[in-house]
């Protein structure tokens, strides 16, 4: 059976019961900086981004304008090309459903006053429900990992990223 090589308990597994250190490692004094053989500053630390690509990427489309800008100010996220592509993509796509919104309602009351009200009772919220379906969609499709180029403002959002 191995022993620690911090305490010098009796260990079954990789790791120390008692002082948590890993089995087979060398033993380091407490209060002691790990050697750097070079003698310079130590070498920089990799952090990981506390989510991963397909979850970051999908909470981008969640509240549209609010969580792409607030992907595009966070700090691990902020470097990462594909993020950004969601982002970007999440803003212009929201910015557009806003302003077809206002021009289509805009139609909807002329051809209301025209044709009458059951033209404008189907198309308003036919119009609703795609914007949904595009959306739950484009939510399910980045989280599996795909990266789904919308026809118009797909280009203008990887040119951004």
């Amino acid at each position: 059976m191995p022993f620690c090589a911090s305490c010098g308990t009796q260990t079954e597994g990789r790791f120390c019961a008692k002082c948590g250190a890993p089995v087979g490692a060398p033993a380091q004094t407490a209060g002691a900086p790990p050697a750097n053989p070079a003698g310079g500053p130590p070498p920089p630390t990799v952090t990981a981004a506390p989510m991963a690509q397909n979850v970051a990427g999908a909470l981008c489309y969640v509240l549209g304008l609010v969580t792409g800008i607030l992907f595009l100010v966070l700090e691990p996220y902020k470097n990462d090309r594909l993020i950004r592509f969601h982002a970007f993509q999440s803003i212009f796509l929201h910015l557009a459903v806003i302003v077809i919104w206002i021009v289509f309602g805009i139609v909807m009351g002329i051809m209301l006053h025209i044709v009458g009200f059951f033209f404008g009772a189907i198309l308003w919220p036919l119009f609703g429900l795609a914007c949904l379906a595009l959306w739950i969609y484009m939510l399910i499709a980045t989280y599996q990992g795909k990266t789904v180029v919308l026809p118009v403002i797909g280009p203008l959002a990887q040119q951004q990223a």
